[in-house]
């Protein structure tokens, strides 16, 4: 199974506001393991970034007008993301404008099968905060690089705290250095042992002596 660990940065929160897309970050996972493969990109969003914006994830306006367009990139971000299930914290809104920016560039909706790791964090601690921080926290996730919201150090956060939210272990995930690589036979060929020890015949005897003295004061 491929998935897609995926985020964006904008210029603000409202698609209805005309704000767009600044950041666009992927990490490619198969069987829960990270590949090498990864999508990301700045983004000229063809307008100012919000001052509220700007202190979450520190891209100037200067910085992304040097950049490309969204539909320069659409048809290879769309490549990547091909049959592949889209795992997003708070997918609402990052759909909302990946969307929009597919619709301004031509494109169709997004038709992925989505998990929100969000509404699974909700699920399994109602009343508890359930940020991307918060959940990095309780599953012990290092996010001391995390000053800034950027895409791909919060994909790299996410893919770690999925795992934990699906109950599966994290052999090997280790974002510290993208270009490490994993060795896929590690788990390949790992295989269940179990040591078996034979019981000597002085154990065996003084095995069944104890269960003979003992089932009568526990049954009578």
């Amino acid at each position: 199974m491929k998935e897609i660990v995926l985020d964006t940065e904008t210029t603000g929160i409202s698609v209805k506001e005309g704000h767009r897309i600044v950041e666009v970050g992927c990490i490619e996972l198969e069987n829960l393991i990270p590949t090498k493969n990864k999508f990301h990109c700045y983004l000229n969003p063809e307008r100012k970034v919000s001052d509220k914006a700007f202190e979450i994830h520190g891209y100037s306006d200067e910085f992304l007008s040097k950049q490309k367009l969204f539909n320069e990139v659409a048809d290879e971000f769309l490549k990547f993301i091909q049959d592949k299930r889209l795992i997003i914290h708070n997918a609402d809104f990052d759909l909302s404008h990946l969307n929009n920016e597919l619709k301004i560039a031509g494109k169709e909706k997004l038709s992925n099968e989505i998990i929100d790791t969000l509404q699974l964090a909700k699920q399994k601690f109602p009343g508890s905060s359930v940020s991307l921080d918060a959940l990095c926290k309780r599953y012990g996730v290092d996010n001391s690089k995390r000053i800034n919201h950027t895409a791909l150090i919060d994909c790299d956060l996410l893919a770690k705290v999925y795992i934990n939210l699906t109950d599966q272990k994290e052999p090997t995930l280790n974002f510290q250095n993208q270009n490490t690589e994993i060795d896929n036979n590690i788990y390949s060929n790992n295989k269940y042992y179990k040591k078996i020890v034979k019981v000597s015949e002085e154990e065996f005897i003084k095995h069944e002596e104890y269960i003979k003295n003992n089932l009568k004061k526990n049954f009578f």
